[in-house]
């Protein structure tokens, strides 16, 4: 469907608010803030509530509040969404630091550090905040208002024609306005109704040019305050725009000989010094990154790598939460101050006895790379579908085993003499549940201790690992493969590795070890989906499931089950249900955990009107799935999957079908029973 450029037009009309262009008087603007006390938050409220007003969901399992701007981006349909308990642990604890800010515990005067290393999504997660900010101020609930001075060349008989009227160069409050004495009087009035966990406090001054006009126009009222806001201010909608520096601004490092303090703070407007004379406040620039931002959010970027004289400038920004430009008087400032930085400046800053009152004002927020292979895996399947990507079949398990090898290089081995690392990777996975036979968060807990500053603030980055898939990608594209296996990408990780400037040379031995592991992971999951191929029939596993079920329930109950073919009543038969559990190495000592626990499953389902389906349950179709392996392997002509020339086209033709079924390419079923069937073939002609 095409649209015409009226019907763009009318959608972008109805996006923007209704009183974007239009002025309103003060006494107008003063009606509003009562009946919504909230218009007059101040920065670190404004953006605490807009967390919540995207949508939060929260993981009680992890103690972690999720937020839907971050775990499924409404507002780019999933586009940009982040993956990974650590990730949103992250964010959680970020928010949590911006909404103690809104109450005035502190955090409001720090500056929010994203910690971590390359790649790990710090930046994304930044521009993501950014980007909902400039929307939300654009929604009923985010309004925010400032002013502009209006006919002032009416009363100032030096005013320059071309500043008849002038906005504030601050973005500030209206409320600003207001001397300080009756200002709290109004603010206690707002605070009376206001239904929040916070108190809207106000107490900045003017900046220094509009304290210049209003004492101007005061003395030529005769300090009637009223008659100067009537006549000379009108109330004007503030939205955030990164693009317009207004309330929302970018500041990153340059080479030293090209940047000064001014870039922050402002300078002097040259070309008005003529008109008006070098202390004139009304011929300052407010053009510096501190300004822009007012009302908002300052992203510094990269910020360690500033040179510590710019660094002096954060300290009364954040703790006076007020900026000093050269020549000019201190000016309030009202923003949620980010930065980002890398571990190697970290690290260097922190050890700087003369950054010591620098670093006592931020707050660290570790934003360490992904954990869970599984999640890992959807960061690069999120990077396919934003792009154009050849027609190229994705195989399975290909995105999970980069996803493998990124996590190892990550986390800490464990001390553990009973848990190696591939165990502990698949705990974190979730694979392995706590109890059995591992405490994960003992891991974690351990893991932290051990690792330098957190775990997972070090290893390959994603951006790594999707460089290497998008090369295969393009590879297989020249040499007209029609797929990408897991095999492929494991060899671009081997070529590449030495090539990349971000994995230091005594970790090469340690990741090409990882990657035998992970080839060894893989071939273990083709084993599993060539025998998946071979013998597989949903409705034996259906029925046996059914059997297994009815067997535990009566082993739980010390009950009897009806034998399938007398019809008698009989003991649970106790060497069927072991010949399944047997198939997941659950020990006889642990059997009453297990089937208590798929009892519980099954309960579960039932209360909830869901039909008992093996297929459901991860642990239980695997342990029935190489049951009925086991059961029928003796029909199967492995000979055939050793020597091409024995395979009969039609066994061959539904072998691959089967693995099409699985995901597979056709292309791709033929590698992976090459690959793996000729492992399967040959340990069972050995048994």
């Amino acid at each position: 469907m095409t649209e015409s450029l009226e019907e763009l037009s009318q959608r972008y009309q109805e996006s923007m608010p209704e009183d974007l262009r239009e002025t309103k008087s003060f006494d107008w603007y003063l009606d509003e803030v009562y009946e919504d006390p909230k218009i007059a938050r101040n920065a670190h409220q404004r953006v605490a509530d807009m967390f919540d007003y995207y949508g939060t969901e929260y993981d009680e399992e992890a103690g972690v509040v999720e937020y839907l701007l971050a775990s499924e981006d409404p507002l780019h349909d999933g586009e940009n969404t982040f993956y990974g308990h650590e990730i949103h642990r992250a964010i959680h604890e970020f928010v949590n630091k911006v909404k103690s800010g809104a109450r005035g515990l502190g955090p409001e005067k720090r500056i929010k550090l994203l910690l971590g290393p390359v790649g790990s999504g710090k930046s994304d997660f930044d521009r993501q905040v950014r980007t909902y900010f400039e929307d939300y101020t654009l929604s009923d609930e985010g309004r925010m208002y400032t002013y502009r001075w209006t006919n002032l060349c009416d009363v100032i008989h030096d005013q320059d024609p071309a500043d008849d009227t002038v906005r504030s160069p601050m973005n500030q409050d209206p409320l600003v306005l207001l001397p300080v004495d009756q200002r709290q009087r109004v603010i206690d009035d707002l605070n009376e109704n206001l239904d929040a966990p916070y108190t809207i406090q106000n107490e900045q001054s003017l900046d220094p040019a509009s304290a210049f006009y209003m004492d101007e126009l005061l003395a030529y009222y005769d300090d009637d305050i009223k008659l100067v806001l009537d006549n000379h201010v009108e109330v004007v909608r503030l939205t955030a725009d990164e693009n317009k520096r207004q309330a929302v601004e970018t500041f990153e490092p340059k080479d030293k000989k090209n940047q000064d303090e001014t870039e922050l703070t402002g300078d002097v407007n040259y070309s008005k010094i003529a008109i008006y004379g070098e202390s004139d406040p009304r011929a300052f620039d407010y053009s510096g990154a501190f300004c822009n931002a007012n009302r908002g959010i300052f992203s510094g970027e990269e910020l360690l790598k500033l040179q510590r004289e710019f660094l002096y400038d954060f300290l009364h920004a954040t703790q006076e939460q007020t900026i000093k430009p050269k020549n000019n008087p201190r000016i309030d400032i009202d923003q949620v101050i980010v930065g980002r930085t890398n571990m190697p400046e970290y690290r260097d800053k922190k050890g700087d006895e003369k950054m010591e009152a620098f670093n006592d004002r931020t707050k660290r927020i570790d934003f360490p790379y992904v954990l869970e292979y599984d999640e890992e895996s959807q960061i690069y399947r999120k990077m396919l579908f934003n792009a154009d990507v050849p027609d190229v079949h994705i195989e399975p398990h290909t995105l999970e085993m980069a996803g493998l090898f990124g996590v190892l290089t990550r986390i800490e081995e464990p001390d553990s003499e009973t848990v190696d690392l591939m165990q502990k990777v698949k705990a974190y996975n979730g694979e392995i549940k706590d109890g059995e036979d591992v405490d994960v968060k003992k891991l974690r807990e351990e893991g932290e201790e051990s690792a330098d500053i957190g775990e997972g603030m070090e290893g390959v980055s994603a951006r790594f690992i999707g460089d290497e898939i998008a090369e295969a990608i393009m590879n297989s594209t020249h040499r007209d493969r029609g797929f990408l296996s897991p095999l492929s990408v494991f060899n671009h990780f081997e070529e590449n590795l030495e090539n990349h400037g971000s994995i230091p040379e005594e970790n090469f031995e340690t990741y090409y070890r990882y990657l035998e592991m992970v080839r060894e992971e893989y071939k273990d999951r083709a084993i599993e989906d060539v025998r998946h191929a071979l013998a597989y029939d949903i409705e034996e596993i259906q029925r046996q499931g059914e059997k297994y079920m009815d067997h535990v329930m009566a082993y739980i109950d010390d009950d009897t089950v009806e034998d399938e073919l007398t019809g008698r009543e009989q003991e649970p038969d106790e060497s069927f249900l072991r010949a399944v559990e047997e198939k997941l190495d659950i020990p006889r000592d642990r059997k009453d955990d297990f089937r208590q626990e798929v009892s519980n499953w099954v309960s579960r389902r039932a209360r909830e009107g869901s039909p008992f389906d093996p297929q459901d349950n991860d642990r239980l179709r695997r342990a029935l799935e190489r049951k009925l392996w086991e059961d029928k392997k003796h029909n199967i002509n492995f000979s055939a999957l050793v020597s091409s020339n024995e395979m009969d086209d039609d066994e061959q033709n539904a072998w691959i079908e089967a693995l099409v079924d699985q995901g597979y390419s056709r292309e791709g079923a033929k590698e992976v029973l090459e690959f793996a069937g000729a492992e399967v073939a040959r340990a069972e002609m050995e048994d």
